[in-house]
């Protein structure tokens, strides 16, 4: 049992380094060299600052706005990792803490209100991830 948790932990941390695409979706980082936050600010509970994000890559020169509206298209990505939320808060609050339904839709309001910024960032992470790969030597050609 115990070597099977290793390999399992060794895929995680495997899946969580540079050269990912979760990496990049998780961490907010540049999807082409993953060096730098595409994000002004990486706290996406300064709500003032939730869309704000840098031009270019500035190690990279990765456009981030492809075309204009390009996040756009993240709605309806949004609208999937919402769900997911909402699924995880009532299956934790009814089938795990045993909560009434009424209960389960009040967890299910409060979760997406709290994690509203998240599920925004997340959303534009996957989308841009769509149409920008990663290249170990993105970074090496500027």
């Amino acid at each position: 049992m115990k070597s099977t948790n290793t390999v399992l932990s060794r895929k995680l941390l495997q899946m969580l380094k540079k050269g990912n695409k979760l990496y990049s979706i998780l961490t907010g980082t540049c999807p082409k060299c993953h060096s730098e936050s595409m994000y002004l600010e990486k706290n996406p509970y300064k709500l003032g600052k939730l869309f704000k994000m840098h031009e270019r890559c500035s190690h990279c020169n990765t456009k981030y706005k492809i075309e204009p509206s390009f996040f756009y298209g993240a709605m309806y990505v949004s609208y999937g990792v919402g769900v997911a939320f909402a699924v995880a808060a009532f299956v934790i609050s009814f089938l795990f803490i045993g909560t009434s339904l009424f209960t389960s839709f009040i967890a299910i309001v409060g979760t997406m209100i709290v994690f509203l910024p998240v599920i925004i960032r997340l959303s534009r992470n996957i989308w841009i991830n769509f149409f920008v790969h990663y290249d170990p030597n993105a970074a090496k050609k500027k």
